[in-house]
C-alpha cells in the first residue's frame, strides 16, 4: 500500500491542476453520477470534531474514505486544524491501494473549491479580495482565487490583528497586500469575500457588502458555528456544494431558516449545477452571491486519486 504523505501533496497537487479537477468533481456530484452518504461528524468537545465520510466517484470507479479530525486549537500550536487520511480502494478488486495525508489534501481541494464557485459567481471583472480569517486557508484561499481572478488588492482581517499582518507580510502575490483593523475595512471595497474562521457568531453582517459582491463561507463545516448574519443568507443568491448537506448542516442557512425568514426554496441550488449549465449562477452586476462549501468527498477522492494514479517523479501540472 502507498502512502503519499503531506510534502508530497503539497509538491504536487497546484492549483491550476486541482481546480478542474474539483470542477468536474462537483459537476458529476450534482448530475447524481457519484455515490456517497452525508458525512457523520462527532463533536467531541467546543473545537474538536471528528468527521467519517464515504463515498466513490460513480460505480466500477475508484472508491475510498475520509477520516478527519478538527482541532481549531492547533493553529496556536503552529500545526494543521485537518488532521487524517483519505484512504483509496481499488475499484477491480476492492483492495485498499493508497493512503493519502488528509490535512494538506483538506487545506488545497478546499480552497480549489471556492476558486471554482467564484469564477463561476463573482462578476468577470472583480479583482479586490477581502479574506476574513488569518489561519491555514486564508493563504490557501488566496492562492486559490488568485488562480481565476486578476487581483488588485488583497485585504485581510482576523481576530489576531498580529497574525492578520503577518500573513499579509509573508504572503507573495503580484497585487498588495494589507492588513484590515476591521470586518468592515476588510470588505468595504470587495469584489470577492472568503470567510474562513471557526467563529461561532457572525463576523460578517450583510450590510457591510456592497452591491455585486460574491461570498465564499467556508469556515463553519457543520450546524451550529456561523459566519455571516441572516441578512446576508436572505439578500443573497444562495449557492451549496450539496443541497442534501446544507439542508441539514449549513449552519448559516439553518439559523436563517429557524429565525423564519426563509424556506429550503431559498437555497437555489448546487455550485455542479452552475457549472454545468443547468441553473443560472449570477444574474445581474449587482446581485450578491453565495456559495456555502461544507466540503465533499468526492473532492477528496477525485483529487487523491490523481496523486496516486500520478507517479511521485512527475510533478502534476495542468
Amino acid at each position: 500500500m502507498r502512502f503519499i504523505d503531506r510534502e508530497e501533496v503539497a509538491r504536487r497537487l497546484t492549483y491550476p491542476r486541482c481546480i478542474p479537477i474539483v470542477r468536474d468533481a462537483m459537476i458529476a456530484f450534482s448530475k447524481g453520477e457519484t455515490i456517497q452518504h452525508l458525512r457523520s461528524i462527532l463533536t467531541l468537545s467546543p473545537g474538536r470534531l471528528f468527521g467519517i465520510m464515504p463515498g466513490a466517484l460513480g460505480t466500477d470507479v475508484p472508491f475510498g474514505a475520509k477520516l478527519i479530525s478538527v482541532f481549531h486549537g492547533n493553529a496556536a500550536l503552529g500545526r494543521q486544524s485537518h488532521q487524517g487520511v483519505v484512504v483509496l480502494f481499488d475499484p477491480l478488486t476492492g483492495e485498499p491501494v493508497c493512503v493519502v495525508h488528509a490535512g494538506e489534501l483538506t487545506a488545497i481541494r478546499t480552497a480549489a473549491a471556492s476558486a471554482v464557485a467564484t469564477d463561476a459567481l463573482a462578476r468577470p471583472d472583480a479583482a479586490r479580495l477581502a479574506i476574513l480569517g488569518s489561519g491555514e486557508q486564508a493563504g490557501t484561499h488566496i492562492q486559490a482565487i488568485a488562480q481565476v481572478r486578476k487581483l488588485e488588492s488583497i485585504r485581510i482581517w482576523g481576530r489576531s490583528p498580529a497574525r492578520a499582518a503577518a500573513l499579509a507580510e509573508r504572503t507573495e502575490a503580484a497585487c498588495p497586500v494589507l492588513p484590515a483593523a476591521s470586518v468592515e475595512e476588510a470588505v468595504a471595497d470587495a469584489d470577492i469575500v472568503c470567510t474562513v474562521t471557526s467563529s461561532a457568531e457572525p463576523i460578517l453582517q450583510g450590510r457591510c457588502l456592497k452591491p455585486g459582491t460574491h461570498v465564499n463561507v467556508v469556515g463553519s463545516s457543520h450546524a451550529g458555528p456561523v459566519e455571516v448574519d441572516n441578512d446576508l443568507v436572505v439578500r443573497s443568491r444562495f449557492i451549496a456544494d450539496s443541497r442534501e448537506g446544507v439542508l441539514l448542516q449549513g449552519a448559516e442557512f439553518l439559523r436563517a431558516k429557524q429565525a423564519g425568514l426563509i424556506g429550503d426554496d431559498h437555497l437555489v441550488g448546487e455550485i455542479g449545477q452552475v457549472l454545468a449549465g443547468t441553473i443560472p449562477g449570477r444574474q445581474s452586476q449587482d446581485q450578491i452571491t453565495v456559495y456555502k462549501s461544507l466540503g465533499h468527498v468526492v473532492q477528496d477522492l477525485a483529487t487523491a486519486w490523481a496523486l496516486y494514479t500520478q507517479p511521485d517523479e512527475q510533478r502534476i501540472n495542468p
